[in-house]
């Protein structure tokens, strides 16, 4: 009887073991997640990583800080002070290398290798978030900033039959534009897209080789050779086809002359595309997309990555290791980039459920020859900081050539 007693006694124990255990496997792993994505489209397509996450037995808690650098800060402010976030998300650039130095990441490379992103990410990429051999951030997207995108109908009102496939082809319609009445070039004057829009001269101007050598190289003869100076001459000489109204206009407020037919053409990233989305217009129909003006001009990596502050709980590295999984899952990485407007960091995807200008990035990239870095990735964020500095004046005072050359020089060089 006491036999039978404590055998009943330890099966009882060992099924409310095996209950409690079961119930712990079954218990959704918590990820906060430490984002700038506010804005209804974003906040969409952050819903697809979110919806994803918790379809594999997750629980996303949802961090959003508006605007890029007070989430940023957030983010290395909760890690400094001991209580970090599971992931946190960062532009593809410099912008996070310093917190990976001072070892409070932790790196993901076991599900990098796993999934073999040496063979299926583009290389500038992976130079951006391969740091010291091993994988750092998790990239959700290419963003490629400098596409030209133009209003149809204020082509054809300025008499324009077909897009511009040449630097002196843009200048040509643009002159017809302003002709007929209608701004040729709109930007908001504010640093970042001013910055944008030189980016856009030098590599269509200067092509990929100068784009390099100038930003990646630091090179002085680049910087002062005669191209580097026709390049500048080209930035300069837009000034008189943007309107007066520019000076700290915002992007999205830029795009919609294009939406309302007030614009011929504006510099800007592939998010573009979600205002004219919104407002329910057509590509091929009511406007239209350009990544260069020249066959070989270069396709700009730029783009957003997550990454993961260190922590030893067994728990939260499984769920960074499963966002990561998530994240760049290639039939998520479809649904999340159509509501990004960028275009998939794998070339794997089902192109098809692409939007016509992503299927068109996608296809330049299949070209290595064409992919160069985002300007943020060649140099440390206080030089680029000081680059971004000389663009800007550049664009808003009388400043000569002559001294643009000698101030890029200091800017790069020091």
């Amino acid at each position: 009887m006491f036999i039978l007693k404590n055998a009943v006694t330890a099966s009882a124990l060992a099924l409310t073991v095996a209950m409690a255990g079961a119930a712990s496997a079954q218990e959704p792993l918590d990820a906060e997640v430490i984002h700038w994505w506010t804005s209804g489209g974003e906040s969409a397509a952050i819903g697809v990583f979110a919806d994803a996450y918790n379809a594999q037995g997750g629980n996303w808690q949802d961090s959003a800080v508006a605007g890029g650098s007070a989430a940023r800060s957030a983010a290395i402010n909760r890690i400094i002070g001991g209580d970090p976030s599971t992931a946190a998300l960062f532009n593809t650039s410099q912008q996070y290398h310093e917190i990976v130095e001072e070892g409070l990441l932790n790196d993901i490379d076991a599900v990098a290798q796993e999934h073999n992103w040496d063979e299926i990410l583009p290389e500038p990429i992976i130079n951006a978030v391969k740091i010291d051999g091993k994988y750092y951030a998790a990239p959700v997207n290419i963003h490629m900033p400098l596409w030209f995108w133009y209003s149809i109908d204020a082509l054809e009102q300025a008499g324009i039959e077909n897009p511009p496939e040449s630097v002196d082809e843009f200048f040509a319609d643009l002159d017809k534009l302003q002709e007929a009445g209608i701004t040729p070039l709109a930007l908001g004057g504010q640093r970042w897209q001013e910055n944008s829009l030189f980016s856009a001269v030098l590599t269509n101007v200067g092509g990929g080789e100068l784009w390099e050598a100038v930003y990646a190289d630091k090179d002085e003869d680049a910087i002062h050779s005669p191209e580097f100076r026709e390049v500048i001459e080209t930035f300069i000489a837009l000034k008189p086809y943007v309107d007066a109204a520019s000076p700290g206009r915002n992007w999205n407020d830029t795009t919609a002359m294009l939406i309302n037919d007030e614009a011929g053409f504006q510099v800007m990233g592939d998010w573009a595309k979600g205002e004219f989305k919104q407002a329910g217009k057509e590509i091929g129909t009511d406007y239209g997309c350009l990544p260069g003006l020249r066959p070989d001009s270069p396709y700009v990596l730029g783009g957003d990555v997550f990454v993961f502050p260190k922590t030893d709980d067994a728990e939260q590295v499984e769920a960074q290791h499963k966002l990561v999984e998530v994240m760049t899952d290639p039939e998520t990485q479809v649904a999340f980039n159509n509501l990004k407007g960028s275009i998939p960091i794998r070339s794997d995807v089902d192109e098809t459920k692409l939007d016509a200008c992503a299927q068109l990035g996608l296809e330049i990239m299949s070209d290595p020859s064409r992919q160069a870095p985002d300007a943020s990735q060649m140099m440390a964020e206080y030089i680029y900081g000081s680059v971004q500095d000389v663009v800007t004046e550049l664009w808003n005072t009388d400043m000569s050539v002559d001294e643009a050359v000698d101030r890029f020089d200091q800017a790069l060089n020091g």
